[in-house]
């Protein structure tokens, strides 16, 4: 668990959460997602600038892992995904924290990043962080997602944004589901109690 301290100030029998520190540094995708967190947090990061990680910035993120942790927080999209990906390959142990897609949502809607979220949805996004593991056990088989609906026919995406968001895994394709389910070791119990919630929540026909 990262450390987070708050420091309350009372005014007018109302309380403000003015610092909320947490200890590891978090890897972001650039200056503007960096004002976002510092908006919510008291925070350092590392920004990639980009898609295309370059070596320097994964030594940054190596030397971050192994004094402080890191926490890897990057947008809900494809290129968001290739730096998480990227970073965790080459650097194992990170946290990794998610978004849904609603959370980044620019208000033109044109555009998905971390520098759209409020400072709670970051707040709650960075103390849901988790460990993905190097070794996977499989619980939930393809067979599974496919009999819950999650892969193929209609309502599958849908239900795999709720169920992502119910984990706190972030939202995944079809192909990717039943990795990120090994990789953060989520078990037949808490898949199963989260299907019942995705079930209820789905509109009656």
């Amino acid at each position: 668990m990262f450390q987070i301290f708050f420091i309350y100030y009372f005014f007018f029998t109302e309380a403000y959460t003015i610092n909320m520190k947490i200890q590891e540094i978090i890897v972001v995708e650039g200056k503007d997602d960096t004002t976002a967190i510092k908006r919510a947090i008291n925070a350092d990061t590392i920004e990639t600038n980009g898609s295309a990680v370059n070596e320097a910035t994964i030594e940054k993120v190596r030397r971050a892992q192994k004094t402080r942790g890191v926490i890897i927080f990057t947008d809900p999209d494809f290129p968001g995904e290739k730096i998480r990906k990227t970073i965790a390959e080459a650097v194992p142990g990170c946290k990794h924290a998610f978004l849904t897609k609603e959370a980044a949502m620019g208000k033109a809607g044109e555009s998905l990043g971390v520098e759209h979220a409020s400072p709670e949805a970051i707040q709650e996004a960075l103390k849901d962080a988790q460990l993905m593991h190097e070794t996977y056990i499989e619980e939930i088989t393809p067979e599974d997602l496919l009999t819950a609906g999650l892969i193929g026919g209609e309502g599958a995406k849908e239900r795999r944004i709720m169920l992502g968001k119910l984990l706190k895994i972030g939202y995944t394709n079809g192909k990717q589901l039943h990795k990120r389910l090994m990789m953060f070791q989520i078990g037949k119990q808490e898949f199963a109690e989260a299907l019942r919630v995705v079930s209820q929540e789905e509109p009656n026909e």
